[in-house]
């Protein structure tokens, strides 16, 4: 028998990682992170124990794998269902309800995600966070983006306010509240993405068509936004938006 090629071991190898990341995410969600060994993940992922420690130093280090990929995968399916779009805003909105939508579906696991990230080792980078990150830079250039590399960041960190204050035990906020707030911040209707059932809450001015012809103007971008690519400012201007700015 002759001797697998490189490339034939590779796609072994990248199976069994997935496998792994997959099974981390089964069980953390239904488990807990304490009851979860790494000899029950490897069991459920059907691999030998020792090969966990091959791919990833560490229980922690496993966790923001698994679950940047999951988040990445879901971002992913999000922009990119049908209809498909170009639509900068429109992209941006299915990438907010998409991170708030898993810490809806799975707080157990968002939770102890995010618990972990604030821990002593903090942010983890590996190959399932660059794929993320990259697809939420991409959201923020298409979105109309001057200066990405101050906009990615920030819209992440709204993010990860926006999920910890949605699973924060006893204190959670409602989740419709948030997102209006941050469709608020980045002046999207609230039609678009996915948006929950009933009315934006708190009297949150319903952007967009719904709103009428005599409905409420959407707020400016945040300073140094210009409209998505090819596209007009918020005021339906041309650059409106960086315009501003120079006054």
């Amino acid at each position: 028998m002759s001797p697998r090629s490189p490339s034939v071991n590779e796609e072994l190898r990248r199976r069994s990682r997935e496998r792994i990341l997959q099974a981390t995410v089964e069980l953390v969600d239904s488990r807990g992170y304490e009851a979860t060994t790494l000899g029950d993940i490897a069991e459920r992922a059907g691999i030998a124990r020792g090969l966990i420690s091959y791919y990833f130093p560490g229980k922690r280090q496993l966790l923001q794998a698994a679950v940047h990929r999951l988040m990445h995968l879901t971002l992913e399916a999000a922009l990119e269902r049908e209809p498909r779009t170009e639509d900068g805003e429109e992209r941006m909105a299915r990438a907010i309800d998409a991170v708030l939508g898993l810490a809806a579906e799975r707080p157990t696991l968002m939770r102890t995600h995010m618990a972990g990230i604030l821990q002593a080792e903090g942010f983890v980078r590996c190959e399932e966070q660059q794929r993320l990150a990259f697809l939420l830079r991409d959201t923020v250039t298409r979105y109309g983006s001057q200066d990405v590399e101050t906009d990615y960041p920030m819209l992440r960190a709204l993010l990860m306010g926006a999920v910890v204050a949605v699973l924060l035990p006893g204190a959670g906020m409602p989740l419709a509240r948030l997102r209006a707030e941050l469709f608020h911040r980045y002046g999207l209707g609230w039609e678009t993405g996915v948006p929950p059932g009933g009315v934006p809450p708190g009297g949150t001015p319903p952007f967009g068509p719904s709103a009428g012809p005599h409905g409420p103007e959407r707020p400016s971008r945040p300073t140094g936004w210009t409209g998505a690519a090819g596209s007009t400012g918020s005021t339906g201007e041309p650059g409106s938006a960086q315009s501003s700015k120079s006054k």
